[in-house]
């Protein structure tokens, strides 16, 4: 516990309550929820294993300073009195993020650039030589958030932003993120204990972030490299005792995760990301029109897709999102069915009542999960297969 520390995972809207029951779940403490945040405490190990584990994080910061600024000339003095030797040295590059929310502050590039002044200067005054900017590849990312007039200042643990798994490399028309895909599918309660399918699945990342959590497997395993790993004290033995932990408590996965695309670009596009990630065992792709499908199975299913909103594609909405509300009910039985969408008009035409709505965010769009749960009925549908 004495070497614990504070840290920050920032993570998108609606999923804060998701992230601080990841972050519980794998030993984090003193967790709390913000707005697109939520603030934990450990130690360097930890730290290693929330980038590696958590679905729902966009990046790990941890904050090494937080004072109040009245202005530039403010800022400019405080991150010069900075001990800036304990992170940085001439050798070594580094980049500044800023993000503003501030009267006084309102351009993020100018605080950059104050802060860059700063610690370059210092270094020059100190040791008469300047660490190098470098803001595509830096060996050290410093984060700079100002809300009003406080300045917190952050050692970016992660470097590329989490959703940057590492398995995809093909993509399809706007691919859904893989942060947001891993929290909608944990928004939606997939615990891995059913049989899956996205009947739209376009290049599959629900379909690996699906086979990812039902194997619990870590969300990161494939991921190049973490900023932390180019940090001077960066443990590369304490690492690898991490990951082989965390590998230790994958588990088998009994069921079908199955996904349907009418475009057979999306489904070689789907089954390469899934082999890119090592799935290919538990996942299976095809070609197939979701409208002309029937329930694979008599047990239940756990459906999660994303469908068009009219951003995407050019469809006849009210066709379109009628035709899922006519397929699940009549091919779905005994199925619970999660969707989202920006389109909330849309969502009038599907002519199902949804049992759940959820607002998050697509991006910069406003979104709806939405779930639908198809029941049992007097008219059961034909099956394709029997398990």
């Amino acid at each position: 516990m004495g070497n614990n520390f504070k840290m920050v995972a920032k993570t998108m809207f609606g999923f804060e309550e998701i992230l601080a029951k990841e972050l519980r779940n794998l030993g984090a403490v003193n967790v709390v929820e913000g707005v697109r945040m939520v603030s934990f405490e450990g130690d360097t190990g930890f730290m290693y294993k929330a980038n590696l584990c958590l679905r729902t994080a966009i990046k790990i910061l941890k904050p090494i300073d937080s004072f109040y600024v009245k202005d530039e000339t403010d800022l400019y003095k405080k991150i010069f009195a900075m001990d800036w030797s304990k992170y940085l040295n001439p050798e070594i590059t580094f980049a500044i993020d800023a993000t503003v929310n501030s009267e006084n502050f309102t351009h993020s590039l100018y605080v950059s650039q104050k802060t860059k002044d700063a610690i370059v200067d210092k270094f020059r005054n100190t040791v008469g030589k300047r660490p190098d900017v470098d803001v595509k590849f830096p060996d050290l990312r410093i984060n700079i958030h100002i809300q009003m007039n406080r300045c917190n200042v952050s050692l970016d643990t992660s470097g590329r932003s989490l959703h940057q798994r590492g398995y995809r490399t093909a993509t399809n028309i706007a691919p859904i993120n893989e942060v947001l895909a891993a929290g909608l599918l944990l928004l939606s309660g997939w615990d891995g204990q059913s049989h899956f399918l996205d009947p739209m699945c376009g290049s599959g990342t629900f379909l690996t972030e699906a086979a990812m959590i039902a194997c619990n497997i870590p969300a990161n395993i494939n991921r190049k490299e973490f900023a932390f790993e180019k940090w001077h004290d960066f443990d590369s033995e304490l690492y690898e005792k991490i990951v082989e932990s965390c590998l230790n408590k994958t588990r088998e996965f009994h069921y079908k995760i199955i996904g349907y695309d009418k475009a057979p670009s999306a489904v070689q596009k789907a089954k390469d990301n899934a082999a890119n990630a090592n799935l290919s065992e538990y996942i299976t792709v095809e070609r197939k029109n979701f409208f002309e499908s029937e329930k694979f199975t008599e047990n239940h299913l756990h459906i999660v897709f994303n469908p068009p909103y009219g951003e995407r594609l050019n469809i006849e909405m009210e066709e379109f999102y009628g035709n899922i509300g006519d397929t699940l009910k009549q091919n779905y039985p005994g199925t619970d069915a999660w969707f989202i969408t920006s389109n909330l008009e849309a969502l009038k035409f599907v002519g199902l009542r949804p049992s759940r709505k959820i607002k998050v965010f697509n991006s910069h769009l406003e979104s709806r999960l939405v779930k639908y749960i198809m029941y049992e009925g007097s008219k059961k549908a034909k099956y394709n297969k029997q398990l």
